[in-house]
């Protein structure tokens, strides 16, 4: 700064420079508004499909309880579609966040328009080198604590009370377990095996949360600096 040939970088502050982002901003907000629905379209099919299954295994007592493992790995296939539709939903979303930072903070502080360039990098360089911002595993976990979390639950909830209450209410543990067999795989194993799904489950859940509450992004930087 003590350089007397130091030019400091001109700020974003033209009226055309104004109108191309709020275009822009436009554009991020539409995007990110489509890849929510269609985060919601895959929620809604695991929904469906989850009703359609009970309502199968549980309309007669001689029903199988088949049905509901079936659905609970098509639910599994729901929601990887559904994390990685997330993880380009977290793109736009980021886009957007910084776009209101940048220039809209701004104007309702009554500061005016004036975006400094060594705070619009972030943006800046999103653009010139596009990346998803949470890895898969992160994104799986997102979409189970918000909604699938509790879709796997009901669902083996469900069956493990089909196969207790059907076609008789069972008297013991082994009578349940027989009937918990899939072809040949004895009752035992596949329930073990639901459950220790349902457990990891749990696990990516409670690990997703805690990398959200402890994240430190190029967003949280951008605000660091923000008086309170």
């Amino acid at each position: 700064m003590s350089d007397p040939e130091f030019e400091p970088e001109k700020s974003v502050a033209g009226a055309k420079e104004i109108g191309a982002l709020a275009h822009l901003y436009r554009a991020e907000v539409y995007r990110s508004t489509i890849w929510r629905q269609r985060l919601d379209m895959t929620t809604n099919w695991a929904v469906v499909s989850t009703g359609i299954a009970l309502s199968v295994s549980f309309a007669s007592a001689n029903a199988s309880p088949l049905p509901i493992p079936l659905v609970g790995m098509l639910t599994i296939m729901f929601l990887f579609l559904e994390a990685r539709r997330y993880r380009y939903f977290a793109v736009w979303k980021f886009r957007a966040r910084l776009l209101e930072l940048a220039a809209m903070v701004p104007i309702l502080r009554g500061q005016g328009a004036d975006i400094p360039q060594d705070r619009g990098t972030a943006l800046s360089d999103d653009y010139v080198r596009p990346r998803h911002r949470i890895s898969l595993l992160r994104a799986l976990g997102q979409r189970l604590r918000r909604n699938y979390l509790w879709i796997f639950a009901i669902q083996y909830a469900s069956y493990i009370a089909k196969i207790w209450i059907h076609p008789i209410e069972a008297v013991n543990i082994d009578q349940m377990l027989t009937r918990a067999h899939i072809g040949p795989m004895p009752g035992g194993v596949s329930l073990l095996l639901g459950t220790l799904l349902l457990i990891w489950f749990v696990v990516l859940t409670l690990w997703a949360w805690y990398n959200d509450r402890h994240d430190k992004t190029t967003m949280s930087d951008y605000l660091k600096g923000e008086p309170e």
